[in-house]
């Protein structure tokens, strides 16, 4: 008996073993099993009439962009048929192009003068964050799938920033700044322009700098609220609510103090500068674009070159003064009318004598000052002044991307990057008017339409 229960023991071992082997043979290999957890591929494929994938060169004629998990996976030529597609996006009829770059907006507001003004001491924060997710959501409308946010006193586009990032709510790809950094009475000075005894309430003090070392903390103090980019002044502001005038607001020491701290955290520089003194302070510190650059003389255009520094015009913003004068005489107080009416007159110059010398434009609107949305508007004043309809193109996608560091992401239409396409109807390379209207756009392979998200 007891033989005969070992055998039985072991017979019983063998069975089992033999019963595992041949289960496990029927299970998918571990490598095989790890893939099948991978849930399939979205592909989504678009077909265009015409394309222009890499602006600076000739557009291609029909054409297919395949898109797999949001990301551009292949351009081919032609209308062409993807097995496994999940969508065929018909723009057949339509020109397509990568989504466009604003490299310069304030999502906050665009009520501006002394409206503008008034709202800082009766809006509260919680509205200014809804108004800036509304203004976002206009911006990509008008086909702006990524914007650099270039000053927010309340921190509500950082919020914004990353609640687009996390897919909680839908808007452009957000570069931010959080607080611009100016010297005490300094373009970024929030209490400016109003009474002595509120100044205190409404300093916002860790962003103005007065000394080398206090300029160095200041850019310490944004990097820890967690911006992409630090925005600084060097020169008065047309909007400052002091008769400072628009001259070099920033001595040297404190102006490299800010752009070496920055470089030390690996983040870029962008200055608002208007006089040409505080532009070539700026551009000697080595920062890399210059916002505005109402007064560029040759000197500017000179250093500008040499170091490859972005000019950001900004021309935009005269629509919004234009427009707010033509509402109401008194939209802005005495000193700031003044600056405003000058800067009307004197706007696109500097662009003009930039083209020809080889300077790097990016597009930039100043959004806010103008109105959110007709961000394209910029597009006509820059053909107006000197650019051509493709160069123009090229500052918004190419040179825009590469300002802000994603050039590995955004500007192309090519493998590897975001799919963030627009379509209009008519040719922008011959007139960016077609650019005010656009039709069809797409942000990380899914089309943005008006209520959704």
């Amino acid at each position: 008996m007891r033989h005969t229960s070992i055998l039985l023991r072991v017979l019983f071992a063998t069975l089992v073993a033999a019963a595992g082997a041949a289960w496990a043979a029927d299970l998918p290999s571990a490598s095989a099993s790890s893939n099948a957890a991978v849930a399939p591929q979205n592909i989504v494929v678009v077909h265009a009439g015409r394309l222009l994938d890499r602006p600076g060169k000739a557009p291609r004629g029909p054409s297919t962009i395949v898109i797999r998990d949001g990301r551009i996976s292949e351009v081919r030529d032609g209308f062409v048929d993807v097995p496994g597609s999940r969508l065929v996006v018909d723009q057949r009829t339509r020109f397509v192009l990568p989504g466009l770059i604003d490299s310069h907006v304030h999502l906050v507001s665009d009520t501006g003068g002394q409206m503008g003004q008034l709202e800082k001491v009766q809006v509260e924060d919680a509205a200014l964050a809804f108004n800036a997710l509304a203004n976002a959501r206009k911006t990509l409308r008008a086909g702006f799938t990524t914007v650099r946010n270039l000053g927010d006193g309340q921190g509500v586009t950082l919020a914004l920033r990353d609640a687009i990032r996390a897919g909680k709510v839908v808007g452009p790809n957000i570069v931010d700044a959080g607080r611009s950094i100016s010297t005490t009475s300094g373009h970024m000075d929030a209490a400016l322009g109003y009474r002595e005894d509120f100044r205190e309430v409404l300093h916002a003090h860790d962003n103005l700098c007065d000394s080398a070392e206090s300029c160095r903390r200041a850019v310490r103090i944004q990097v820890g609220r967690g911006v992409d980019v630090i925005k600084i002044a060097t020169t008065g502001g047309v909007n400052s609510q002091v008769g400072a005038g628009l001259g070099q607001q920033m001595f040297e020491d404190e102006a490299r103090a800010i752009v070496d701290t920055a470089k030390l955290y690996g983040k870029k520089v962008a200055v608002h500068a208007h006089g040409a003194d505080g532009i070539k302070v700026a551009l000697m510190a080595g920062v890399d674009s210059i916002e505005h650059g109402t007064l560029l003389d040759d000197e500017c255009i000179a250093l500008m070159v040499k170091s490859g520094a972005y000019y950001v015009p900004t021309l935009s913003t005269v629509n919004g003064y234009v427009e707010r004068l033509a509402t109401n005489p008194e939209a802005y107080s005495p000193e700031v009318r003044a600056k405003v009416e000058w800067r009307i007159k004197v706007t696109g110059e500097s662009l003009r004598k930039s083209v020809p010398k080889g300077v790097r434009i990016a597009f930039g609107t100043d959004a806010g000052v103008s109105k959110h949305g007709r961000n394209a508007d910029e597009f006509e004043l820059m053909v107006k002044y000197g650019m051509t309809p493709a160069a123009a193109l090229q500052a918004a996608t190419v040179n825009a991307a590469d300002l802000l560091g994603l050039q590995a992401e955004v500007g192309t239409i090519e493998a590897g990057k975001r799919a963030d396409l627009i379509a209009v109807d008519g040719d922008p390379l011959t007139d960016v008017t077609v650019l005010k209207r656009v039709p069809f756009v797409m942000k990380d392979g899914v089309e943005f339409r008006d209520g959704a998200g």
